[in-house]
């Protein structure tokens, strides 16, 4: 007599704390048991593989609603499929606010947009108008409906937010038990280093770099973490860039702030001198922060490895390149600072670190599971998501460790025209996907249907309580 609905049997189970050689039992999309000698209905043989969770990316820009009522060029459907490819089962994605208008137009909006979705998600709020009646109304209401994380620009045009407008933030963040997520460069330093390029002539996208050098973000990340330690708000900062800023990160962290750190894909693996390619080829690799010299990457990984950077997302940016919704928006003769920040990875990301990390040495198979999948599910609350243990969801990715593959535009299946990543050559691709344990990709073949995905509402959960200590004893926040 069978004891599951569906076992996958025989592989190496990898979770964050170790591995051993066992079995996952599931019943009604969950992990009913974990062991050995377990019996199913059905049976998929994961003999020579490594069986993982499924990835969780945290930072994808997917259908994102912008101003004009247009949308980037990824939809939910072709991310979906993208991340099914790459072993991720589960994203959080960005509603949209526009200044001088509410939040909630856009949200029903691009909730109505996400029911499409085929992997499993949430959303990240970004706020770039605190208004009085944001913080009063629409927060609370964000948070009460589940969406626990809210988003905040120190740069950008027109997403900029002030201090004061961050301090209001991270305020109501803590009133009513939010993460702040923060993208973290100088406005006012941007905006200076790019008027003095664009008027030396400099306009090639590789001056992008030289527009937001370390410093820009050193220093922001430092501002961030002091009014978030004055409010004591916990808060992630999003794609570190280098060893510099993440060593402000872990300074905070030794003096107990609550403050995590998040790095991507590109900035292990591409370099400033990516945006020096011909013409208007440097495009392809330009993001915000700006990928840094060549020895950055061997400083991230030693952070990774002390455990101040936790996590790895895609920061996924659905801009293409050839179209006129993408890069060339302004023209393909447009200098850096009106080419659209960001680069597809949702796809990439884990065949990235597994090849880059696990098969080179520099991270173990289980440090791998732990910033692809363990620790962004912790951090944001996505309680039946990243783990192997009965009671969680069962998403699982099967990986062949050995198998190597060449990255390819096609291989992405995203509804972008390029990868930054084109012929680069990895070691270790997954070559099973399984959602809530329906297999849903097999040796990149996708069978999943647009609107099987599902919104997890986050509740409250202890990691991202204030940690009490304030200012001369003083909680401003209660009155802010």
């Amino acid at each position: 007599m069978s004891d599951y609905e569906l076992v996958i049997a025989g592989g190496t189970v990898v979770t964050g704390d170790g591995q051993f050689r066992g079995d996952i039992g599931i019943d009604a999309g969950m992990i009913a048991a974990v062991g050995t000698g377990l019996r199913g209905v059905a049976t998929i043989d994961a003999s020579g593989l490594l069986v993982m969770p499924g990835g969780v990316d945290t930072h994808c820009h997917v259908e994102q609603l912008r101003s004009d009522g247009t949308t980037d060029e990824e939809s939910f459907v072709t991310a979906s499929t993208s991340a099914f490819v790459g072993g991720t089962t589960t994203a959080i994605t960005f509603s949209a606010q526009f200044k001088g208008r509410p939040i909630g137009p856009s949200l029903a909006d691009y909730r109505a947009r996400a029911a499409h979705a085929m992997m499993d998600y949430s959303f990240h709020q970004i706020i770039t108008d605190p208004t009085d009646e944001v913080i009063r109304d629409e927060i609370p209401a964000l948070v009460a409906e589940g969406i626990r994380s809210l988003k905040v620009f120190l740069t950008y045009d027109p997403l900029h937010v002030d201090d004061r407008g961050f301090l209001r933030i991270l305020a109501a963040a803590r009133r009513h038990g939010a993460l702040v997520t923060v993208h973290c460069e100088n406005y006012a330093a941007i905006g200076w280093m790019t008027e003095a390029l664009l008027a030396a002539g400099l306009t090639a996208p590789k001056y992008h770099a030289w527009s937001r050098p370390v410093m820009v973000e050193r220093e922001a990340t430092y501002r961030a973490i002091a009014l978030a330690e004055l409010v004591d708000q916990p808060i992630q900062i999003f794609h570190v860039s280098c060893s510099e800023v993440a060593e402000e990160i872990a300074r905070a962290q030794a003096r107990g702030v609550k403050v995590w750190a998040e790095t991507c894909p590109q900035y292990l693996t591409l370099t400033e001198s990516d945006m020096d390619r011909p013409g208007f080829e440097g495009a392809k690799f330009m993001c915000s922060p700006a990928p840094r010299g060549a020895d950055a990457a061997e400083g991230l990984w030693a952070q990774i490895r002390r455990g101040t950077i936790d996590v790895v997302s895609s920061d996924h940016s659905g801009y293409g390149f050839e179209g006129t919704r993408g890069k060339r928006i302004a023209g393909a003769e447009a200098s850096f600072r009106d080419i659209p920040n960001g680069v597809p990875g949702v796809g990439a990301r884990m065949m990235l670190m597994f090849s880059e990390g696990v098969a080179t040495g520099r991270i173990t198979a289980s440090e791998f599971v732990r910033v692809t999948a363990t620790n962004p599910a912790r951090l944001f609350g996505l309680t039946g998501k990243g783990r192997l243990e009965p009671g969680a969801d069962a998403d699982v990715v099967l990986w062949d460790a050995g198998r190597r593959s060449i990255i390819t535009n096609a291989a992405m299946q995203h509804a972008i025209d390029y990868t930054p990543y084109e012929g680069r050559a990895v070691t270790g691709m997954p070559v099973m996907t399984l959602r809530r344990g329906v297999v849903v990709m097999r040796d990149g073949v996708v069978t999943a249907e647009p609107g099987t995905g599902r919104f997890i509402p986050r509740g409250p959960y202890d990691l991202i309580e204030p940690s009490g200590r304030v200012a001369n004893g003083f909680e401003a926040a209660s009155f802010a």
